[in-house]
């Protein structure tokens, strides 16, 4: 019943006014991401209440018919309000994005590489406070089909890296999609860096993205992962 933050046309000013205390949560220190994610519970708090109440307006005027129901003032109200709400919550200020293409003016794209470096970067603490796989996996794609400018390109290439050095997560393996958008001589050389780490994982994931890149044509299913583990192993 609810729907997306129109949040695709705002200009930065004004996604810094709303989330710029998100960057927070990947401060280095625990204090400072202890402050944003205790405002982020309250921002998410405020959501599921005007949601809670949208929905309640929702059930009381079904009655009226579609029609009488759209144009009910109590309703439309209750959608203001929720609409609002997710405007200043993370991940539901990222629910409404333009097309892939368009992701490179976008002012909102800050705030969704702040939401995936922190699931990077902190994965307990992402999992506690917010948790969202399904726009994890959106972000990812969306962003994999854009054009990155120099900026863009170095976080998405430091993301790769943060995420094959690590333990498998929940749509991870959306990654090689990025890898293979930023592929060149920096994220080839810092895989080959990850190749040769400590961690079993780490290895065998770097190597894994490593010869996906070199075969482009190869999709990334479980039976080419399957199939890589079984030549290596």
């Amino acid at each position: 019943m609810a729907e997306h933050a129109g949040t695709g046309t705002d200009n930065a000013d004004a996604w810094k006014e709303r989330l710029g205390w998100a960057f927070g949560l990947i401060a280095d220190d625990p204090a400072d991401r202890a402050v944003a994610a205790a405002r982020l519970a309250e921002a998410r708090a405020t959501v599921t209440d005007a949601l809670s109440r949208y929905n309640e307006m929702w059930r009381v005027t079904l009655p009226l018919g579609r029609e009488e129901q759209m144009r009910e003032p109590g309703l439309l109200r209750a959608r203001r309000v929720y609409l609002q709400a997710q405007r200043h919550s993370l991940p539901e200020a990222l629910w409404s994005h333009p097309a892939p293409r368009n992701l490179g003016t976008w002012s909102g794209l800050p705030y969704a590489l702040l939401f995936l470096e922190w699931e990077a970067r902190f994965p307990q603490e992402w999992t506690t406070h917010a948790k969202a796989w399904g726009t994890k996996q959106r972000l990812i794609r969306a962003l994999a089909q854009t054009s990155p400018g120099p900026v863009v390109r170095a976080k998405l290439t430091d993301l790769v890296e943060l995420v094959v050095s690590r333990a498998y997560r929940c749509k991870d393996r959306e990654y090689v999609r990025v890898a293979r958008a930023v592929d060149g001589p920096e994220l080839r050389a810092r895989l080959d860096r990850v190749a040769e780490a400590d961690s079993p994982w780490a290895r065998t994931h770097a190597g894994y993205v490593r010869w996906l890149l070199e075969r482009p044509e190869l999709p990334n299913t479980s039976r080419t992962w399957r199939g890589w583990l079984a030549r290596e192993g």
